[in-house]
């Protein structure tokens, strides 16, 4: 079964590329961890590819690296290390502190996000890029939702479609609101980026697939497994393994 089309799936985020030789389990990696390497590992395991956007924005308001040559490393990352499953877009997070980033409008940042995703659909057909939603309020998802149909991207019909700037506010009814509509009111099948433990359990119904770092962030927190030498377990796969077998067995089964 293709990884985009299983009931529920998550992918484990990691700063470590090299896991993806041997933890066995669907990942997530960020191209910035990636970038500046000159041999890759192998995967044993489906990924997906995060473009850095986040890092991108709240550090330098825009994205350094071209469409053209986002699209080469990924195409490069692709056949070194294969069994790539989906890449996201250089999408644009639409929280308040990022548009104070930029100066820019969450309607700018959603048109600079379709253009983005078009191009690279343009530059590398091959490549299993998906759309990402971006917004801040319900109304703004709905918006552009509709946005990309006149672009000519039929959402309903992917294998999957992104939803941004949610991970800090899972908790709230807003969040909830946002997939569940989406999911119901579009028939879309769902990727929440950066949703934790409290996110699948407000409305991991209504998401295809997630992703998370959240495990790296709590062991920081706590001291390191017992008979680990290091001062903390945020960088350990031990650790991170653990913390994924406490997930609801629909998210770890597939």
């Amino acid at each position: 079964m293709s990884w985009l089309l299983a009931p529920h799936t998550f992918w484990l985020g990691t700063h470590h590329p090299d896991w993806l030789s041997r933890a066995g389990v669907p990942l997530f990696v960020s191209r910035n961890r990636l970038t500046a390497r000159r041999t890759f590992p192998r995967a044993v395991a489906p990924w997906a590819l995060d473009s850095g956007g986040f890092t991108e924005i709240s550090k330098y308001g825009y994205f350094r690296t071209s469409a053209k040559l986002y699209a080469l490393e990924v195409k490069r990352f692709s056949d070194h290390i294969g069994s790539l499953a989906w890449v996201a877009p250089q999408d644009w997070m639409c929280e308040p502190v990022m548009l104070q980033k930029t100066g820019l409008t969450v309607e700018e940042h959603q048109r600079r996000t379709i253009t983005n995703y078009l191009e690279l659909r343009s530059l590398a057909p091959d490549i299993p890029w998906i759309p990402v939603l971006q917004g801040w309020t319900p109304h703004d998802y709905f918006h552009h939702a509709e946005d990309y149909e006149r672009a000519g991207v039929p959402l309903a019909t992917l294998p999957l479609v992104g939803v941004g700037s949610v991970c800090r506010r899972q908790s709230t009814i807003t969040a909830g609101r946002i997939f569940a509509f989406l999911k119901s009111g579009y028939g879309l099948r769902l990727h929440g980026f950066g949703v934790k433990t409290t996110g699948l359990r407000m409305f991991g119904d209504a998401l295809a697939s997630a992703d998370s770092l959240a495990w790296s962030y709590a062991a920081r927190r706590e001291p390191p497994l017992l008979g680990h030498s290091h001062k903390n377990c945020a960088n350990c796969i031990d650790y991170a393994m653990m913390w994924r077998d406490g997930l609801p067995d629909k998210w770890i089964g597939g």
